[in-house]
């Protein structure tokens, strides 16, 4: 396995892991800080349930990272947002950047 290169990961965000739902609402896990590359920029996609949404940033954080769909995520800026897909980039043994993109809302 190839992983993202460390110098492309030049910016931080802040994840909480959504753990799923309890009683009283969705239960997230203790907020980590997440290296990545963040691409802020705004397309439509396909969200983790099938609905039709828009993206308004994408990270390119390392294929091990633990962030669910449904996530809560800060960015740099210090706007709040919530993952619609944790998509696995993995090229299987092939010299590619193996990685996890997550499309934020």
């Amino acid at each position: 396995m190839s992983r993202i290169p460390g110098w492309l990961l030049r910016h931080r965000i802040t994840v909480e892991p959504l753990l799923g739902s309890g009683a009283y609402g969705d239960e997230y896990g203790s907020a980590t800080q997440v290296r990545c590359f963040l691409d802020e920029q705004t397309r439509n996609i396909r969200a983790a349930d099938g609905s039709d949404t828009v993206s308004t940033s994408t990270a390119y954080c390392p294929l091990d990272s633990n962030i669910p769909p449904g996530s809560r995520v800060t960015l740099p800026s210090g706007r709040s947002t919530t993952v619609a897909n944790a998509l696995r980039r993995d090229g299987g043994g092939l010299p590619t950047p193996d990685h996890l993109e997550v499309q934020l809302e």
